[in-house]
Parts: structure tokens; sequence; C-alpha cells
């Protein structure tokens, strides 16, 4: 039961139900992030290993920046399933929309060394 109620826990804040809304359109570093949900980098990066933690997010090194994505669920059939029924909700939910555009201006040079 400890795997399902830590992918549970992990979805009860709203912070961390964005970014996984917001990596299921975008890899995105912590700096991203933080600017994204106007959240200190610090809060970001306790709600990233909350998320990794429960097996719904995953990262790779790129350079110095640590790069999130969702993650492929093979470590949790509970994290698969509720990866799988996420990526359908919340579509039309008006503040993740305006993330969603701000993506596709978001630029790592720029938004990291700030």
């Amino acid at each position: 039961m400890k795997p399902f109620i830590r992918v549970i826990k992990a979805l009860s804040d709203p912070s961390r139900v964005r970014i996984i809304k917001l990596v299921e359109h975008k890899e995105l570093c912590v700096c991203e992030l933080k600017d994204l949900l106007g959240l200190a980098q610090s809060t970001v990066s306790k709600h990233l290993r909350v998320l990794e933690e429960a097996g719904l997010v995953s990262f790779r090194k790129d350079g110095s920046w640590i790069i999130y994505r969702l993650a492929d669920g093979s470590d949790s059939v509970y994290a698969r399933a509720m990866l799988d029924n996420l990526a359908g909700w919340l579509e039309n939910d008006p503040e993740l929309a305006s993330m969603r555009q701000q993506l596709n201006r978001i630029d790592r040079e720029r938004t990291c060394a700030a």
C-alpha cells in the first residue's frame, strides 16, 4: 500500500500537479519551473523530489542542468496509472493553459542565467 499512498500524496498538492502537467508537454529544469510557477527554487526542488520518489518524474543531466520529464512508469504501476489518467485531465484549466503558452517562449539559457 505504501507505493500507492506515495503517489496519491504526491498528487495532493496543486503545485505538484502543475509540474506534472508542464513536464507532460516539455522537459524543464528547476529554473524554468521556478519562473513558470512563481515559486522559490528550493520549493520547486522539494516538490520535484516528492514527485520523483513517487515515480512520477525522472531526470537527466545536461551539463550543469538537471532536466525533469515524466517518468516512464516502469517503477510503479500506480504512478503509470495516474500519469495515464492525468494526460487527459485539466486540459481546459485556464491557469495551466496560460503556463503552457509560456512554454513556447521559455529560453533555458536566459532563464537560468538570471
